[in-house]
């Protein structure tokens, strides 16, 4: 058995579902496929896995790790979409001990180490997710 042959749900934690659904459904655009009983929404994403956002004030936006990324064929042309509906993109500035300049442009788009772009994002909760890509 290995988990690897397994859909894997990623689920996140807001604190008030009304705006995690303005933002999540609105501003992302993605479309709910399941609704729970507390308020929970579950979207499809691509076909090949969801993401669960539920109910969870005292644990919403605690990690400083990016929780998600999304893999896009064109990292400008998705970030550009994203702003014109109000989604704010993280600023970065700094270096890895490797040498490697992660640091954004003013749009929010970095250098991914290994080549091609990433940006990051928040939601209300401060939860943070990432788009990347090769170009």
């Amino acid at each position: 058995m290995s988990l690897s042959n397994y859909k894997l749900r990623t689920s996140v934690a807001v604190s008030d579902m009304d705006k995690a659904k303005n933002f999540y459904e609105g501003k992302l655009g993605l479309v709910a496929m399941e609704t729970g009983a507390d308020g929970s929404k579950v979207y499809e994403l691509a076909g090949e896995g969801s993401l669960e956002v539920y109910p969870s004030p005292d644990t919403a936006g605690q990690s400083p790790a990016t929780l998600a990324t999304w893999h896009v064929d064109d990292v400008e042309q998705i970030v550009d979409e994203l702003i014109s509906h109000g989604v704010i993109f993280e600023q970065y500035e700094g270096k890895l001990e490797s040498g490697f300049d992660y640091s954004t442009n003013e749009k929010g788009i970095s250098p991914r180490a290994g080549g091609g772009k990433v940006a990051w994002f928040k939601d209300p909760d401060g939860n943070i997710f990432s788009i990347e890509g090769d170009r």
